[in-house]
């Protein structure tokens, strides 16, 4: 009978974006290799990212530091807005900004973003089935990192609201069976340079 193992889940936003978001700027490529050189003691067989260039070129610069380590694209890694939840569903202190905020989606991220989101959590989370672990890197954008950190901890659907992420940041999710989810490392920068912390983040919340 085949029975499961557990996987820990890397989870990476991607460097610093250019402007214009074609693509990353050079400190978005020192970030991507910095923190592939913090993973390169780990055994990550698998790399996914989302289609958008600031993640698979963020990627393809970690998977460099990484021999071995496969490159997959997923549509349910890239960049949308994972819920859309209602008014009553969220803290009345923070329900008007909480909806400004989400008003500004457009109408294919509201028929694509949740569908996707269910993706994710099918694709990326849970034990493994096998008695060998897995160590997977995703390589992805600040909302999805935000949904499956919620996910792990049981929280409500609307909790990755919030949850922001820096360029280049860490966190790491472990899966074991028969046990709660572990979020064993969030937003660590522990990696970059000084220089290179924070960015991705509004003034107000970096410290």
């Amino acid at each position: 009978m085949t029975g499961t193992a557990s996987r820990y889940l890397y989870l990476v936003r991607h460097g610093e974006a250019l402007p214009d978001e074609t693509g990353l700027s050079a400190n978005g490529r020192r970030q991507a290799v910095l923190v592939g050189r913090r993973l390169a003691g780990r055994p990550i067989s698998t790399v996914h990212h989302g289609p958008l260039c600031r993640a698979a070129q963020s990627a393809r610069l970690i998977a460099e530091q990484l021999p071995g380590a496969e490159l997959r694209e997923a549509e349910c890694a890239g960049d949308y807005v994972p819920s859309f939840p209602q008014r009553s569903e969220l803290p009345p202190e923070a329900a008007d900004h909480l909806m400004r905020f989400l008003a500004q989606a457009t109408d294919e991220e509201r028929e694509h973003g949740p569908g996707l989101a269910r993706q994710a959590v099918e694709r990326f989370t849970g034990p493994v089935v096998g008695d060998r672990e897995r160590h997977e890197l995703l390589v992805t954008h600040s909302f999805l990192v935000g949904w499956l950190v919620r996910h792990a901890l049981g929280a409500p659907e609307w909790r990755w609201l919030g949850l922001n992420q820096g360029n280049a940041a860490l966190t790491v999710i472990r899966y074991a069976p028969g046990r709660l989810p572990s979020v064993l490392v969030h937003n660590d920068v522990d990696h970059l340079p000084a220089e290179l912390r924070w960015t991705g983040f509004p003034p107000e919340l970096r410290v």
